[in-house]
């Protein structure tokens, strides 16, 4: 190809020839930047169109080139029409900016180059298309230019070309129409008046006839309505308004027409709420929308119409005021978008909700009038199915309510619920419904519903903390919720607000329970609720994150406990539901008085131990209204408990002494069986409010206490549990089989139904082998139980009666059938009995997963506030087990969650945790046979993961060995490796190491080993050697390249390397040097593991030889390099490759550099007939044909042949043969002939049947 130079541009092109472009004066001759934003002005990413537009404005009010400016214009204005739509956009804008920048440049100028460009009139649809984009994205850009209304007969030309365009709907929708209303909005009265009230009168004279005019009209009244009097419009409409009886229909019918052009974008169109507007301007609003929405839009089937109402409601709330709120939400479009809500509930329906919530959203955060919001909450909360509002209890929109609306909508909660008045409610009931319940729902099922509803409302602003609301809000709901929970009112008192309100109709059971549950929720969240009010008072609090207290310090649960015993004491006026017993009475006031007694001490020195008791007092007295006898054990536990915590002084005297204290178990022990009897309750309150207290008792643990939480994950004692409630069941079979055997003869009757009751479950349950294995004694004990039952009532024929036996009458049936009876009754039930048992079992076994998974937390704790205490060493091998039980054991989702929790905890907490044991004064010895113990477990499992998980605990002891490094010695050495027997451990890890390389089954791998050598290289330069020797050494290839991997990332540490001399570091390489020339010499065949082997003994070859070569080290390669080169003798090493890469960076340094491959292209003589073309699709190819099946395929041009010579010189055969054909003919043919019998004999049997 030839070069051509564009003289004009400045620029080389190697492509095609291209037309020179004719440039007199030299315009084209820009700079490379200057053209380079008129190709980002057209690139889809909108910040770089842009930016770019913003670039050319700049440059050319810097440029002083008059040449620029009018390449610009061209440039832009030929660019309208662009193929894209992001870029005709952009071309637009940046030729709008130009216009508004430079305003020497007249509009009308720029209106005639565009109508030049750009004729409408052409007939080509090509070219049609081009005039309309560019006719509309010019007259854009003059409108967006901000200087139209200084050009009026500019304007009238865009308005007419703008009329013009709208026929082209297929191009531009009703863009047009759009950009004239934005025209309009930003003209002048009097150019209005003067210039475009003529040109627009046909448009507004029609404006009842399409969505676009009448929009055009709207626009013009609320933009001119000095110029469009009720005079003009009565000569233009026919009426002086737009909104009457007579222009309502056809005002449905525009309503319906934008409906359904909007369909797909489901959006609102701006002629409807442009209408509504309207209709408030004149008055006329509740006429608009009764008879144009309700009895125009909403009779027609659900779809579009009805949305279209949906989304005018939504956008109509910010301007209505409080009466037209009420009015618009309590009409018939209400009453059809709750049907909507609910029919959308079901699978692949459209779902309009959410976009009526973000219109419920954008009205609050625009709206700070309380009443008006509050006019909308109510209106949608009073919107109920058969009693249940149609909106969730958990609604995100109440996040913008201010607070005063917030708490006239809590009080307006309240009275519904103690007086439900259901009549002022919006309810419905859909058509399903009604055909499912023909009879009406009854009245106390719907205010059920309905109190259900609000005490979740009222949770809901509680519990979310993005609602605004103070603690006096706060302490009302929950106050209120407590009472209605668990306490009646008698008698009305100004001492307790929740007695003014009396209850229309009684609490249900069901609703009791509800509330009493929605209370403990509330008391959760509390528990973790930062503190409210102003930012200036509770910004020191909330910068400590305190949770759980009040604005002056006290805890929520201690005033909502006070407040309890309040009520309590006032029995006048409020009775509890469950009335306490004395001893429960006598419990709560203690816990009272401990309280008491603990908050003194708290105030004249905080310490964690009361506030710990304190806590777990407050939330078993709370606990008492819902379980009141086991809070009662509990209360009584924790006061005898607290009494010996408050007296620990005195008695750690006496224990020198007496044997007081150890008879008696450590007030922190009896804490902790409490905690863990409260984590069996599913409750989030208490699982929390456990974490907090054992987080505050966690510095006085002892080791007996902790030992009550490691036995409770203890998988040894796990499974005598499950014996107790599994395995001893089936124990329990085999010895009632074993009783049924040996006491066959005397209690036959009462063992054989036993029996049978197992037999039956065994039959009924196929999952338990063991079962099946006594399936069939147990079917003979059942079996000889029935005959039983028969013979007593001579039903049973033996073989010594005779055939002629007499026939049983009437009352021996009905005998024989009620026995037989009321055995399998009595069987059926065994069977059931059986079943629920198992259940129960299971169920049980759910409950102690998930008891574990919550004592998990408290480990969790204890590690993350105490991980130095030498309490922890007791926690590895307790973990270790849970690990290797739960890797063995059942895969169900609960115990997988179990076992990665647990796994978690032992490798991020203990293991890789921030703190770590340090006093191990006098516990040498035991850690260190606890390591040895480690790491022999390791290489004795089978699986490599539980294997890892032992080896990191044996880390974890090396460095609770090693205790805090010295910052001050930058070299570790084995003066620094603090209590650690370096020579003991080094042995330990050396028999480990040569074990996973000379076993052929071992759980260890590199990786465990790499580790070792990255955090402790001290113990890597005992092991080295080991590992070197190991690199030709190791029992198979994978072994060797792992050595090799574990010496490279020994070589490459720089700890390493300044614990050893020069000369030790030099004896080192040259072994490596040697270990590899051994490996290089020796490669068997080539398969995967050789292949990584390779990579990995070359990546070391790699670095050794570089630092060799960098260091000038006295370590001799020549023999490694001669090795080298004879491994690619073969000119197996040129292909392209990781190994190969590694062996030529390597080869560099010898001075040896990878040779260039010579392409060759294979000269391949391909006839055109044989390329395979692609078939027709329901067509057969001609060789299928059954005229042309036996002939030979003609190639078109050529004679017949049979064979083809192809290029390496073999013949090969034209046509494909059928494949499956010839293996079927080779196994035929490889048949013996008794086969080929046994199959004429099959074919024959079927061809028989067929004629049958």
């Amino acid at each position: 190809m030839v070069a051509v130079m564009k003289t004009d541009m400045g620029e080389v092109d190697n492509g095609t020839m291209r037309p020179k472009v004719v440039d007199a004066k030299g315009i084209l001759k820009q700079n490379r930047e200057f053209l380079d934003y008129f190709w980002d002005i057209a690139k889809p990413e909108r910040e770089i169109r842009l930016k770019a537009v913003e670039n050319l404005i700049e440059h050319l009010k810097n440029s002083e080139k008059s040449d620029e400016l009018k390449y610009s214009l061209k440039r832009l204005v030929d660019s309208l029409s662009h193929t894209r739509e992001d870029a005709r956009s952009g071309f637009s804008l940046a030729l709008a900016q130009l216009l508004s920048v430079f305003e020497e440049i007249s509009l009308k100028s720029a209106l005639d180059s565009i109508k030049g460009k750009y004729n409408l009139q052409t007939p080509n649809k090509k070219a049609i298309r081009i005039a309309v984009f560019g006719n509309f994205f010019g007259v854009l850009a003059l409108s967006q230019s901000t200087r139209l209304h200084k050009e009026p007969e500019v304007l009238l030309e865009c308005v007419h070309i703008l009329q013009s365009l709208s026929q082209y709907r297929e191009y531009l929708k009703d863009l047009p129409r759009k950009t004239m209303v934005d025209i309009l909005s930003e003209t002048s009265k009097e150019v209005f008046e003067e210039v475009l009230f003529n040109a627009l009168k046909s448009d507004l004279t029609s404006a009842l006839n399409t969505p676009e005019q009448l929009e055009l009209l709207l626009v013009a009244i609320q933009k001119f309505p000095s110029v469009l009097k009720p005079k003009k419009l009565k000569k233009l409409l026919g009426t002086t308004t737009v909104i009457t009886d007579e222009s309502l229909p056809k005002l449905v019918g525009v309503l319906k027409t934008a409906a359904r052009s909007v369909k797909k974008d489901a959006v609102l169109p701006p002629v409807a709420l442009d209408l509504l507007q309207a209709s408030l301007r004149e008055e006329s609003f509740e006429m608009f929308w009764n008879e144009a929405i309700i009895k125009g839009m909403m009779s027609e089937m659900p779809g579009h119409t009805h949305y279209l109402s949906f989304r005018l409601l939504g956008a109509a709330l910010p301007l209505l005021s409080v009466s037209q709120i009420e009015f618009v939400l309590t009409g018939d479009v209400m009453r059809h978008y709750g049907e909507h809500v609910l029919s959308a509930q079901l699978p692949d329906r459209f779902k309009f909700s959410p976009e009526m919530d973000k219109y419920i959203s954008e009205f609050l955060q625009v709206c700070t009038d309380a009443d008006r919001q509050l006019a909308v909450v109510l209106g949608f909360t009073q919107l109920t199915n058969q009693g249940y509002p149609v909106v969730p209890s958990f609604w995100k929109v109440l996040e913008h309510m201010v607070l005063p609306a917030q708490q006239k909508y809590v009080e307006w909660l309240q009275e519904a619920f103690c007086d439900p008045q259901l009549d002022r409610c919006l309810d419905f009931t859909t058509r399903r419904q009604m055909f499912e319940r023909e009879d009406k729902v009854e009245n106390d099922s719907c205010v059920a519903r309905f109190r259900t509803w609000i005490i979740q409302r009222l949770a809901f602003i509680v519990e979310n903390h993005q609602i605004k609301k103070d603690e006096d809000l706060v302490m009302n709901v929950a106050r209120f919720i407590f009472f209605h929970a668990f306490f009646d009112v008698k008698k009305s008192t100004s001492e307790i607000p929740e007695t003014k309100r009396a209850l229309a109709l009684p609490i249900d059971k069901q609703t009791r329970a509800s509330m009493a549950s929605a209370f403990y929720s509330i008391l959760q969240s509390l528990n973790m609720m930062p503190v409210l009010g102003d930012l200036s008072e509770t910004e020191s609090l909330n910068s400590r994150r305190i949770v759980g207290f009040k604005a002056d310090g006290s805890m929520w649960i201690y005033c909502l406990v006070q407040y309890a015993a309040t009520l309590l004491d006032q029995s006048k006026y409020a009775q509890i539901v469950q009335a306490f017993s004395p001893e429960q009475r006598q419990a709560w006031d203690s816990m009272l008085e401990s309280v008491e007694d603990l908050r003194k001490k708290a105030k004249k020195s905080s310490s964690p131990e009361h506030a710990a008791f304190q806590n777990l007092f407050l939330l078993i007295g709370i606990q008492m209204f819902k379980s009141p006898e086991e809070s009662l054990d509990l209360l009584k536990d924790l006061r005898s408990c607290m009494e010996r915590a408050q007296a620990k002084k005195s008695k750690k005297k006496k224990a020198a002494n007496g044997k007081s204290s150890e008879e008696e178990p450590h007030w922190v022990e009896v804490i902790v069986e409490i905690l863990l009897s409260l984590l069996s309750q599913p409750s989030r309150l208490i699982r929390n409010v456990c974490k907090v207290v054992f987080t505050r008792i966690c510095p006085h643990l002892t080791q007996g206490a902790l030992n009550s939480i490691l036995n409770v994950l203890d998988p040894n004692k796990d499974e005598e549990e499950s014996g107790v409630m599994v395995t001893d069941e089936k124990e329990k079979k085999k010895h009632k089989v074993e009783e049924g055997e040996d006491e066959e003869e005397g209690d036959e009757d009462e063992e054989e139904d036993e029996e049978g009751s197992d037999s039956s479950d065994d039959d009924e349950d196929d999952e338990e082998d063991e079962a099946m294995d006594d399936g069939e004694d147990v079917d003979q004990n059942f079996r000889l139980d029935l005959m039983k039952v028969l013979q007593g009532q001579n039903a049973l024929v033996k073989e010594e009666d005779g055939s002629d036996e007499e026939e049983m009458d009437d009352a021996a049936m009905m005998k024989l059938d009620g026995s037989l009876s009321a055995l399998f009754l009595e069987q059926k039930k065994k069977i059931q009995a059986k079943k629920d048992e198992k259940d129960r079992l299971r169920k049980e076994k759910v409950l102690v997963r998930d008891f574990k998974i919550k004592v998990l937390d408290m480990v969790e704790v204890f590690l993350l506030k105490q991980g130095s205490s030498p309490l922890v060493l007791s926690m590895v091998d307790p973990l270790l087990s849970v690990i290797e039980t739960g890797m063995s054991s059942e895969t169900s989702q609960q115990e997988q969650d179990y076992l990665r929790k647990a796994a978690n905890i032992f490798k991020n907490q203990l293991c890789r945790g921030k703190y770590y044991c340090r006093e191990i004064d006098g516990r040498e010895a035991e850690l260190h046979e606890m390591l040895e113990r480690l790491v022999g477990r390791a290489q004795k499992l089978s699986d490599s993961s539980v294997s890892l998980y032992y080896f990191s605990a044996a880390l974890y002891v090396v460095k609770v060995l090693r205790g805090v490094v010295n910052e001050q010695e930058s070299t570790p050495s084995e003066a620094n490796m603090g209590k650690l027997d370096v020579a003991r451990v080094t042995s330990c890890f050396r028999d480990a190491l040569t074990s996973s390389m000379t076993r052929r089954k071992t759980p260890l791998t590199g990786a465990m080993f790499i580790d070792l050598f990255t955090r402790f290289p001290v113990l890597c330069v005992n092991l080295l050697d080991t590992a070197v020797e190991n690199i030709t050494g190791g029992l198979r290839e994978h072994q060797q390249g792992q050595a090799c991997a574990m010496v490279l990332r020994a070589v490459q540490s720089k700890d390493v390397k300044n614990l050893m001399s020069h000369k030790q570091w030099a004896e080192l390489y040259e072994k490596i040097v040697r270990q590899l020339i051994k490996t290089f010499e020796n490669v068997p065949s080539k398969n995967k593991t050789v292949h990584e082997k390779m990579v990995k003994a070359m990546e070391l070859c790699q670095f050794i030889v570089k630092t060799v070569k960098n260091a000038k080290m006295p370590v001799k390669l020549e023999l490694l390099q001669d090795v080298l080169k004879t491994m690619n003798d073969d000119e197996s090493l040129q292909k392209p490759g990781q190994l190969e890469d590694i062996y030529w960076s390597v080869m560099k340094f010898f001075g040896v550099v990878k040779p260039k491959m010579q392409k060759v292209k294979k000269v391949v003589e391909v006839e055109q007939t044989e390329k395979t073309t692609k078939k027709k699709k329901g067509f057969l190819p001609e060789t299928k044909k059954r005229k042309n099946r036996m002939k030979s395929t003609v190639l078109e041009g050529k004679e017949p042949s049979t064979t083809t010579e192809t290029p390496e010189g073999t013949s090969g055969k034209k046509k494909k043969k059928n494949k499956k054909r010839k293996r079927q003919g080779e196994e035929t043919q490889a048949q013996t002939p008794a086969k080929k019998a046994k199959q004429q004999q099959k074919k024959k049997k079927q061809k028989g049947g067929d004629k049958k």
